[in-house]
């Protein structure tokens, strides 16, 4: 399964709201070569969508979990540049939604980095899955048009892939631990953060995750079978996944 067949780059809105900031890499968001590295990535996708409900005014209808989110560098972010990150709603469903976002170097008139992340809508008390208010469709309804989504689960589970292939192990930490009291989805990218800064140094990248399960401090398994990844607790119990795009 390729990275494009799961979850496609849909073109910006004519109409409805799109929501936009600027962002400067830190010290803590960048590789020792200068690029930016992908969890840093994350983190701005999560902090703009976070923006985006805050300016919105919906921030206390809901919660927002990332259920996938892939991420499509043409050419990596560095250290001194400074960026826009703008973000609009590119599909619905009953109890989620997409989002798109576009990371654009300035000065320059393409993005450098797309990313598109299906998020569940939890309620805020229960932290279970609920319907998107009236007032959430008012305001992001008019970017995602009739397309709808779903939050249905793409990628290949490791029984169905993994014959006896390479695996190794990772380390999640407290310190990685949000407001949800679960590994933070950014924390998810540093496996394959470890795979790049071994190697030469990456050119562009496109690679997608799914997350299935919440994640607590601890080590998982890392399952490696050709394009696909896979983090598995210690329990057996498959975290997340990571499909990487050929260069």
């Amino acid at each position: 399964m390729s990275v494009a067949a799961t979850t496609e780059f849909v073109a910006p809105p004519r109409d409805g709201r799109v929501y936009s900031h600027g962002v400067s890499p830190g010290f803590a968001d960048t590789a020792p070569s200068g690029r930016i590295r992908l969890d840093a990535v994350a983190r701005w996708l999560q902090d703009v969508a976070y923006a985006d409900v805050i300016d919105a005014g919906t921030e206390r209808a809901a919660v927002w979990v990332v259920r996938r989110s892939r991420i499509a560098v043409s050419e990596f972010p560095r250290f001194g540049e400074r960026f826009s990150l703008a973000t609009f709603c590119s599909g619905l469903g009953r109890m989620w939604a997409e989002r798109r976002t576009s990371v654009i170097r300035a000065g320059d008139e393409h993005p450098c980095v797309e990313a598109v992340s299906l998020w569940v809508h939890l309620d805020p008390d229960t932290w279970r899955p609920t319907p998107v208010t009236p007032e959430e469709l008012e305001v992001y309804g008019g970017a995602a048009g009739d397309r709808r989504v779903t939050a249905r689960l793409r990628h290949p589970t490791p029984e169905a892939e993994v014959n006896g292939d390479a695996s190794s192990h990772w380390t999640f930490r407290a310190t990685e631990c949000d407001l949800a009291d679960h590994v933070n989805n950014a924390a998810f990218w540093q496996p394959l953060e470890e795979e790049l800064l071994a190697g030469a140094e990456p050119e562009r990248i496109d690679a997608e995750i799914e997350y299935r399960t919440p994640a607590q401090p601890g080590t998982v398994q890392v399952v490696r079978n050709g394009a696909t990844r896979w983090l598995i607790d210690s329990e057996g119990e498959t975290l997340a996944s990571i499909i990487v795009a050929e260069p």
